[in-house]
């Protein structure tokens, strides 16, 4: 794509940057057959391609964001199924991340957007006050038909549609301290407690910490660790996002100096793939940028760890997996064989659903500001994955988890869930009854 910004406008690096990315589209539109947003809407403004045009119009002249680009903007997933489709290796991400940041920089949202954007950046990523906000949703849940009613207020409405009855208990595998191996020590790794997850679904780390110790590996939970910055991040809030992107490092640095680390554990895939950009992310912060880069190195999401420790193979066992490869695992990390390569040597038969490439429609916190379209792209999962008759869904982010348990009976677990049971563990609750 030729473009033609100014000697000025390229000496802002972000600009240059962007820049660099417009120039690798050859305007094909492959992408356009992998986009959820264009094979559930067919406008090409709501493809990669329509958005990359938006994007460089916008950037080249210098201009504020206006009401078309933040509305095909804000419908992007950031599922990145465009980036693995791409035969000219355009670096979209970095791209609509720029837009994001641009919008949020230069364009008034509507009063009642931006509130409701404020409440989702001042809750989801502090544990202690998503706890405390889903006893009001409990509160606030009969409401939730009325405030779907009303244009402005239906993201509210959303999201009391997906909060759990109750939170789940308190636990303490996100207690900072060091879990010692339970066999002769092999490694030692650092496990990020994260900010929902732990609130939603705290057995998923619990499972990791039972598996990790079983195999010899010395697991350390850091102090002030927090959230990886993921949710702030695709809303445009760079300043925060780098802030928790700091912090983190800071912490994990510490436990480098202290007694080193071999990886760092990601039970949630969307932190994963945000966490292996920080190096990016901080490249122009010169205390931060090599700092940030060598966490960036050492990050893995557990199935990536667990398949460098050689678990042994199993016997088979009744039980058909049908495997949901989140977004950020298969277009964001490029992990797409371990987790299914672990889920069959432990035993379990794994089916894969028609259109895995598809998102569910879970995407942060898209479920709640686009929940028209998310909830279509949500059905068409569920049909998929239903289609394959499992006894058990297994994924490896806790969103999609959420996501897709609010449309299904059918039992859904952290791959990890199914592999500490397969391995000495106890039966994962949601099977228990089975």
């Amino acid at each position: 794509m030729q473009t033609s910004f100014t000697p000025a406008q390229l000496a802002d690096p972000q600009v240059a940057e962007s820049e660099k990315i417009l120039r690798r589209c050859v305007h094909c539109g492959f992408c356009t057959a992998t986009c959820p947003t264009y094979v559930t809407l067919g406008n090409e403004l709501d493809s990669p391609r329509g958005r990359i045009y938006l994007i460089k119009d916008m950037l080249e002249n210098g201009r504020p964001a206006d009401e078309e680009v933040v509305t095909h903007i804000d419908r992007c997933l950031s599922c990145l199924a465009c980036v693995t489709t791409c035969p000219s290796g355009v670096d979209y991400m970095h791209l609509v991340d720029h837009a994001r940041i641009h919008i949020e920089n230069t364009y008034r949202r509507s009063l009642p957007d931006r509130l409701i954007r404020n409440l989702l950046a001042a809750v989801l990523p502090y544990p202690a006050r998503f706890r405390t906000a889903l006893g009001f949703a409990r509160l606030g849940r009969p409401f939730a038909a009325l405030l779907k009613r009303v244009p402005a207020l239906k993201p509210l409405g959303a999201m009391l549609d997906l909060a759990p009855k109750s939170a789940a208990r308190f636990s303490d595998a996100a207690k900072p301290g060091t879990r010692p191996a339970g066999a002769q020590k092999r490694g030692r790794v650092a496990i990020l407690s994260g900010c929902a997850q732990p609130v939603l679904d705290p057995g998923i780390n619990e499972a990791t910490l039972r598996l990790l110790a079983r195999l010899g590996i010395e697991v350390v939970v850091p102090e002030g660790e927090g959230c990886c910055g993921a949710l702030v991040h695709h809303m445009g809030r760079e300043g925060e996002a780098l802030d928790f992107a700091r912090r983190n490092v800071d912490v994990w640095t510490r436990e480098i100096e202290k007694g080193g680390l071999d990886a760092i554990i990601i039970t949630a895939s969307g932190c994963g793939t945000t966490i292996k950009d920080y190096g990016h992310m901080l490249r122009l912060d010169p205390a931060y940028a090599e700092k940030a880069a060598r966490v960036s190195g050492l990050a893995r999401d557990i199935t990536e760890y667990l398949v460098g420790l050689d678990l042994p193979k199993l016997e088979p066992r009744r039980l058909n997996v049908a495997y949901h490869s989140a977004c950020s695992m298969q277009h964001g990390q490029k992990i797409t064989m371990a987790p299914k390569n672990l889920l069959k040597a432990a035993g379990f038969t794994v089916r894969d659903p028609a259109e895995g490439h598809l998102c569910c429609g879970s995407a942060g916190t898209y479920n709640i500001l686009q929940p028209e379209i998310s909830a279509q792209l949500k059905a068409r999962k569920v049909k998929n994955i239903e289609a394959t008759k499992p006894d058990v869904i297994a994924t490896g982010n806790i969103g999609c988890i959420t996501q897709i348990a609010s449309g299904t009976a059918i039992p859904i677990l952290h791959t990890v869930e199914l592999l500490d049971w397969a391995y000495g563990g106890p039966k994962p609750e949601k099977l228990a009854a089975g």
